[in-house]
């Protein structure tokens, strides 16, 4: 494969060093050129792009066919590639030249979907190989540097799936230490620094993997396309960082990192037996945002006893919650039967001040003394 010599600009951004230029489809679909490392839904593996959305490439493939039609396809915005070797700088003649073989594939930080429009283009238009687009290309920039700057770009230019967004900030809580880190904004830095993206994601891994959990493949993880989910992991996630993870929760113990999971299975285990319906779980709207969110909110006040009690069975549990269940009155009475939950029922009507307001009731039931002053198990 011959080398690729191109006009070039050297961009030096604090320790970041890049290339702005150029580069035409017909090397874009050179063997080896590029690559997209997909953010697998387990969270594992070297990935964090998200999910090619096709009909976004086929809507821009659409409109490079139209455009070069008409003489006037217009794509200026740069795409961000990035590679761990280096590339040497030409000062004399303002260029680059590189193999292939030798730096690439090319991760795409930012432009899959550009690059994939511009490949499906030039199929149907072998006019467009020549097509050029801008590129910025970064060297020496390691793994973990370039999912920094997938969320800088991504989070400060345009959204991206929170999900996706959670999977890499836990990944880098994991992986590096902070002074290793370059400069990220400092939401995603005080993100990094908490933890609970990583701490949370390790709870519905568990409860979306574990053959014997309530959860087992309702949660959506990121990249993932399973039907069979009834919730996404942002939703999921943001609950546990909002209710569990709070000052006021038990469970947010740093000594509970390593039972957590377990411990939550088994309160969602004991919520189940009590307000699933086993002949259609599906139907449930305990496996929803609402659900999720009032018994998360309700986890304070049932862990507080279990912890003092240092007793986190799933039988205990479930006594915690009928004591609860028993102790309610008026309009809150209904939240204690399964048919309460079905979907098309009350609960599916519930908005977030609902839900909060029925999740207090909850644990002030639980809090009613008997006579002898303490919980009765």
């Amino acid at each position: 494969m011959p080398s690729i010599t191109r006009p070039a600009a050297l961009v030096r951004q604090g320790s970041l060093r890049l290339y702005a230029t150029s580069v035409t489809v017909r090397e874009l679909r050179l063997p080896g050129f590029y690559q997209i490392n997909k953010l697998d839904p387990d969270g594992q593996g070297p990935g964090f792009q998200r999910l090619l959305n096709q009909g976004r490439a086929k809507k821009l493939a659409d409109y490079l066919l139209d455009g070069h039609t008409e003489g006037d396809a217009f794509l200026p915005t740069s795409l961000f590639l990035a590679t761990t070797q280096d590339i040497p700088f030409d000062t004399k003649t303002n260029s680059i030249t590189f193999d292939v073989k030798q730096v690439g594939p090319f991760n795409v930080v930012d432009g899959q979907h550009r690059i994939a429009g511009l490949v499906a283009a030039a199929e149907k238009n072998p006019e467009l190989l020549d097509f050029e687009i801008p590129v910025n290309i970064a060297v020496c920039l390691d793994d973990v540097s370039q999912m920094c700057h997938f969320l800088i770009v991504n989070t400060t230019q345009r959204s991206v799936d929170q999900a996706v967004e959670q999977q890499i900030v836990a990944r880098l809580s994991a992986m590096v230490d902070l002074e290793d880190m370059p400069t990220i904004p400092r939401w995603i830095r005080r993100q990094v620094e908490k933890g609970e993206d990583a701490r949370a994601l390790v709870v519905a891994n568990y409860l979306n993997t574990d053959a014997n959990s309530p959860w087992l493949s309702k949660i959506r993880m990121a990249n993932d396309e399973s039907a069979d989910a009834t919730i996404n992991q942002k939703s999921f996630v943001n609950s546990l960082k909002k209710y569990v993870f709070s000052a006021n929760n038990p469970l947010a113990d740093a000594t509970f990192n390593e039972t957590r999971p377990k411990m939550l299975s088994n309160y969602w285990k004991a919520i189940v037996e009590l307000l699933v319906d086993t002949e259609s779980p599906k139907s449930s709207v305990i496996f929803k945002t609402t659900g999720v969110d009032l018994f998360h909110i309700s986890s304070a006040t049932v862990f507080l006893y279990l912890a003092n009690k240092r007793d986190f069975r799933k039988d205990t549990i479930k006594s915690v919650l009928s004591r609860g269940f028993g102790n309610l009155s008026g309009e809150n009475i209904g939240m204690s039967s399964p048919e309460w939950w079905q979907r098309g029922g009350i609960a599916s009507g519930l908005n977030s001040s609902a839900v909060r307001k029925l999740a207090n009731a909850l644990s002030q039931a639980i809090n009613v003394q008997d006579g002898a002053g303490e919980i009765s198990l």
